[in-house]
């Protein structure tokens, strides 16, 4: 099982960016992905995260009013689409599985895509 992460740049305060977590050699959906990110300096967050079977979403707190997870079933590919953007939200952002019906953790996550660069700048 693979994920690649993609879609992060330089975006401006305000701005919007898609990020993409596509998945291969998964052979059912019975898993869950989500989103991590980890600013300069500190930890690594969850950011939202998807329960594919179940088909439930769920969202850290900064993140319940910008930002939207989704996911594209014939491209088995999870989406994380970020909105109103702000310079806090500068971070590597990744992605990572579990299997289940539960969220991953960084130290439940199986499988980790690498991470993409999100910069929120003027």
């Amino acid at each position: 099982v693979q994920l690649q992460a993609s879609g992060g740049g330089l975006v401006r305060p305000g701005g919007s960016l898609r990020l993409s977590c596509a998945a291969s050699g998964l052979e059912s959906d019975y898993y869950a992905i989500g989103w991590f990110r980890q600013a300069p300096g500190k930890g690594r967050e969850g950011v939202a995260c998807l329960a594919v079977k179940a088909g439930r979403t769920y969202y850290t707190d900064f993140a319940k009013d910008r930002f939207t997870i989704s996911r594209d079933n014939a491209k088995n590919t999870v989406y994380l689409q970020m909105n109103d953007l702000k310079p806090e939200d500068t971070a590597v952002y990744s992605c990572a599985a579990v299997w289940g019906h539960y969220c991953p953790t960084e130290y439940t996550a199986v499988v980790w895509g690498q991470g993409t660069l999100v910069t929120v700048s003027a």
